[in-house]
């Protein structure tokens, strides 16, 4: 791909990105500190100790984005695919039980990153089963079905291109 083209991708993930709440545009950074071993979350993201114990549990089940990234199933078989997809709807369940994720673009925007392009055609089911578990606030479970557009849910195809811009914490200056 051309620098032009590269450069055009990631401007169009920053403006994506740039759309998402404050809340979701945080959590998005502090899960990818967590899942791509970038930085010490608990120094950077826990405000509080109710931060510090979500930041616990959810180092612990991202274990699972190890074996998720090496269990992909083929599109076009079943063989795999329900040890696959159960555990992504588990590890989905819980980032979207945390309530800081309110859109099927913000989850695929974070599951892109975490688990790779390769992840994209199983993502739009994986959000809709975590989003109609019971575990899931009936209202909050409403809102999060209706953020998936039908194009989402019915693509054709998929996109093999990696993500581009994987945001980061970025440091206040002092005054």
């Amino acid at each position: 791909m051309s620098t032009t083209g590269t450069a055009t991708l990631t401007i169009a993930e920053l403006r994506e990105f740039a759309g998402f709440t404050a809340c979701e545009q945080r959590y998005i950074k502090r899960s990818l500190d967590i899942g791509l071993g970038r930085q010490d979350a608990f120094k950077l993201w826990a405000r509080d100790a109710a931060e510090v114990a979500s930041i616990r549990s959810q180092y612990v089940v991202y274990q699972e984005l190890k074996v998720l990234k090496g269990a992909m199933p083929e599109e076009t078989g079943f063989e795999g695919t329900e040890s696959f997809i159960g555990k992504l709807v588990r590890v989905a369940a819980f980032d979207l039980a945390q309530e800081r994720i309110n859109s099927f673009s913000a989850f695929r925007f974070l599951y892109e990153r975490l688990l790779g392009p390769e992840a994209r055609p199983w993502l739009p089911s994986a959000f809709c089963a975590a989003a109609a578990l019971p575990q899931i606030r009936p209202d909050r479970r409403k809102g999060l079905l209706q953020s998936i557009s039908e194009a989402a849910a019915t693509a054709p195809g998929w996109s093999t291109r990696a993500p581009c811009f994987y945001p980061e914490w970025v440091e206040k200056e002092a005054a």
